[in-house]
């Protein structure tokens, strides 16, 4: 095990000696999922299969505080401290958050929100948080762990992205956007160099330049020091956005997940002007296909995403070229998922008998992206549970930078109280059915907030179209499956 003090030296051995191992391009890449959806117990799982196992980046500060206050449960937390380069840092956090034991009514002490100029703290933080996730989905094996981020959510990226790195992360990928820099950044951090981030401000001038930037020497102490490169996967859509990347991003792209509109979470808008249903969801079309050839001209490795969960699907997408797939849905619902255990056998029961309902919501999300929604009782996919919830914003992860009057930059999101919103220049007809991503996301995982005034947060499970075909992997007429039984069916 490594000690602090010579935490870099000993990574660089590592990487040296790991090296020799010629890990082949992963068949199987699964999904970064929702908020601690795709958990270190599942990516660890998936790793150690041979395949690439994903931890969601995903607001990885609220759940490891949350995870502190409810008295850090099998002592994960302070395992991994132990390894950690700093740990003045993390005894501070630890110090900050722990609780022995949490009452069932008592509310999370909740981070500070982000800003374009996050606090020290919450640098460390979200550095640590990233540190230790990555840490225990690679602990005890040499396999591959990735780590997935949304581009929509800039201003926790480089602090986060650094923590991924400074436990051994192999893999990035991130989607919800169009990531240009990340490939730079990832070069720079790798040499322990400052780093920036241009941000997107709305009511910005052309001649604006917002930036968020971060430096790992102030945080660390070190310099001069090296850390491993992860490969980066540009989750897109179209071909045309996989050259555009291909061709103008900062530095090199590994490879490409083209994701279609059948996956869960969020997707891509359709192309030219959206209309809608009879049910309310957004029209696709051809031109929402993406060019696989031109794509595969590319010369770079890529992976298919949306609805490829059978050996049938993964051999196609390896007769097209692919290097194979990605798979969100199945990895959702299996053992090692962190979605809440009974939300999990509610689904499970249903997709036996085919009848899990998905809807792709044009409106919940605060991003403005179509956003999968399973449709379950008691959650905010219904009606009367999202009128029953007063508009609130106080985790803040998809508030969106909007420059003032005065130059300076304010944040906003479309699901905060509609008068908030108003005063600070949005448009009513943005916050139509927006729903609260950040709390329902936390309260998928059982992190649910207890407000001031008694609301429990709810959950809003996001969910692939292929939901119903999770049985094939139920054997022995059990209501459940694991990482390992998705991975052996699909590669035979």
């Amino acid at each position: 095990m490594y000690v602090a003090a010579s935490f870099f030296d000993a990574a660089m051995y590592d990487q040296k000696k790991n090296s020799s191992m010629k890990h082949t391009e992963p068949k199987i890449i699964q999904g970064g999922m929702g908020v601690a959806i795709s958990s270190w117990k599942l990516a660890k799982s998936v790793s150690k299969l041979g395949q690439l196992g994903v931890v969601s980046g995903t607001a990885l500060d609220s759940v490891w505080v949350r995870r502190l206050q409810e008295g850090d449960l099998g002592g994960h937390f302070r395992r991994a401290m132990k390894v950690f380069p700093v740990p003045q840092i993390t005894e501070r956090i630890f110090n900050q958050y722990y609780r022995t034991s949490k009452s069932t009514t008592t509310a999370f002490k909740r981070p500070h929100m982000l800003t374009a100029k996050p606090s020290l703290h919450l640098q460390e933080l979200l550095i640590v948080s990233n540190f230790v996730e990555v840490f225990l989905a690679k602990e005890g094996h040499d396999g591959l762990v990735g780590i997935n981020f949304l581009e929509k959510i800039q201003m926790a990226t480089l602090p986060s992205l650094y923590g991924a790195m400074l436990a051994g992360v192999n893999y990035v990928l991130m989607g919800a956007g169009i990531p240009r820099e990340i490939p730079g950044v990832l070069d720079k951090l790798s040499m322990n160099e400052q780093v920036e981030l241009k941000l997107h401000v709305d009511e910005a001038d052309s001649n604006d330049a917002y930036h968020t930037t971060f430096s790992p020497s102030k945080i660390t102490g070190y310099q001069n020091k090296r850390l491993k490169r992860p490969k980066f996967l540009a989750i897109v859509s179209s071909s045309t956005l996989a050259m555009s990347l291909a061709k103008k991003a900062t530095g090199t792209v590994d490879g490409f997940v083209i994701e279609g509109y059948t996956a869960g979470g969020h997707n891509a808008p359709p192309r030219g002007h959206i209309q809608l249903n009879d049910k309310g969801e957004p029209i696709y079309g051809p031109k929402d296909h993406a060019d696989l050839l031109a794509i595969k001209k590319l010369g770079i490795p890529f992976w298919l995403a949306g609805s490829y969960a059978s050996p049938k699907a993964l051999q196609t997408a390896i007769d097209v070229g692919a290097s194979g797939v990605q798979i969100g849905t199945a990895f959702a619902l299996c053992e090692e998922s962190g979605l809440d255990e009974k939300i999990k056998k509610e689904l499970l029961v249903k997709a036996k008998e085919k009848k899990v309902n998905v809807f792709t919501d044009p409106f919940a999300s605060p991003t403005g992206f179509p956003f999968k929604v399973a449709e379950i009782p008691g959650t905010l996919s219904q009606e009367k549970i999202y009128l029953e919830r007063t508009r609130s914003c106080d985790v803040g992860y998809l508030r969106k930078p909007y420059k003032k009057k005065n130059g300076n930059v304010g944040y906003r999101c479309p699901a905060e109280p509609l008068q908030n919103y108003m005063n600070k220049g949005g448009k009513m007809e943005d916050t139509k059915n927006r729903k609260c991503l950040c709390n329902a996301l936390l309260a998928n995982i059982g992190l649910g907030q207890h407000q001031k005034n008694g609301y429990i947060e709810k959950p809003l499970v996001t969910i692939g179209n292929d939901v119903n075909s999770v049985d094939q992997f139920m054997k022995d007429g059990k209501i459940s499956y694991s990482a390992e039984d998705i991975v052996r069916a699909l590669l035979g």
